[in-house]
C-alpha cells in the first residue's frame, strides 16, 4: 500500500486534492492506519483517479464525476462519453480560435484602413460566360460564413466536372444574389467556365452569366478571408466616384495555388450612375 504522499507523486496529483477527494467521498483511502490516522491508498485505485482526472479535465463537475464513477459505467461505454465530450471541446477551441483569428484580422483591417490606393480600381465591362455551377445559401455575406458554403460547392464541382468528361475552359467565379425571403441570408453560386451545351446530358447545371456592361473591379491578393480591406478600398471609390453599386460583387479567381495567400482574384462590382 502506499501513504498519500506517494499515491499522489504516482498519481501525478497534490496530497491537498486527493485530501479533498477523499472529503466529497470521490475517493476514498483503501484503509486508514487505526494508530495514526494516516491515509493508505492501493496501486489499483491509479486507475479511478485516472477515470476521476480525465472526466475532470474535460469539463465536468465533480458531482458530475462522482455519479458517473458511482454508476459504475463500463470502460467503453465511458472511451465513448470521453470521445464525445472531447470532440465538444476540440470544436468549442476550433471556434475560440477562428474567433480570435477574425479579431486580429479585423485588428489589422482597422489600422491599415485607407492604406491601399484606390488607383488600383478600374472600370470595364464584363463579357459573357458559359459556366457549369452549384448552388447553395449562407447566412449572411461574412467571410467566415461565406468561405464554408463556398469551398464544399467548387469541390464538389470540381468532382463532378471531371466525373462527366468536362473539362474547365477557364477561371473559377463566385457570384452572389440575395436568397429569396426576408433576412440577410446569401444565394452563393460556384461557378467555373466551360464550353459544354447548355441541354449537354451530363447532370451538370450550365448556365449563360449575362455582361456585365459597367463594373469596378480591383485585384485582391491573398486568401478571401482577408478580403474585405480590398472589398471597402472598392466601396469607398464606389462612393467617392458618382456610382452607385448595383449588387453583389463577383470574384474571379485568376489563380488559385495550394497556398491560399498566394491567390489572386478579381472582385468586379456592377455599377450604375447616381
Amino acid at each position: 500500500m502506499f501513504t498519500i504522499g506517494d499515491f499522489a507523486r504516482h498519481g501525478r496529483v497534490s496530497v491537498r486534492m486527493l485530501r479533498h477527494y477523499d472529503a466529497l467521498g470521490l475517493l476514498r483511502p483503501a484503509r486508514i492506519d487505526p494508530v495514526n490516522g494516516y491515509r493508505l491508498y492501493e496501486a489499483a485505485q491509479l486507475a479511478r483517479l485516472n477515470r476521476v482526472l480525465a472526466l475532470k479535465d474535460l469539463g465536468f463537475t465533480l458531482q458530475q464525476v462522482q455519479k458517473i464513477l458511482d454508476e459504475a459505467v463500463g470502460t467503453e461505454q465511458l472511451r465513448g462519453m470521453l470521445r464525445l465530450r472531447q470532440a465538444e471541446l476540440e470544436a468549442a477551441q476550433a471556434a475560440a480560435t477562428a474567433r480570435l483569428e477574425r479579431v486580429g484580422a479585423r485588428l489589422r483591417w482597422i489600422e491599415n484602413e485607407g492604406q491601399m490606393s484606390t488607383d488600383e480600381v478600374v472600370v470595364k465591362r464584363i463579357p459573357p460566360v458559359r459556366v457549369a455551377e452549384l448552388s447553395a445559401t449562407a447566412d449572411n455575406f461574412a467571410p467566415e460564413v461565406i468561405g464554408p458554403v463556398v469551398g464544399p460547392l467548387f469541390d464538389e464541382l470540381c468532382h463532378r466536372l471531371d466525373r462527366a468528361g468536362v473539362a474547365p475552359a477557364g477561371p473559377s467565379i463566385a457570384y452572389y444574389e440575395a436568397a429569396p425571403g426576408a433576412g440577410e441570408a446569401v444565394l452563393v453560386h460556384a461557378a467555373i467556365l466551360v464550353t459544354a451545351a447548355p441541354d449537354a446530358p451530363h447532370g451538370l447545371t450550365i448556365v449563360d452569366l449575362p455582361a456585365v456592361e459597367s463594373a469596378a473591379t480591383i485585384v485582391h491578393r491573398g486568401s478571401m478571408d482577408t478580403v474585405l480591406p480590398t472589398a471597402q478600398t472598392l466601396a469607398r471609390w464606389i462612393d467617392a466616384n458618382g456610382y452607385h453599386s448595383a449588387g453583389y460583387a463577383r470574384e474571379l479567381y485568376l489563380s488559385c495555388p495550394d497556398d491560399p495567400d498566394q491567390w489572386v482574384t478579381e472582385l468586379q462590382e456592377p455599377l450604375t450612375l447616381r
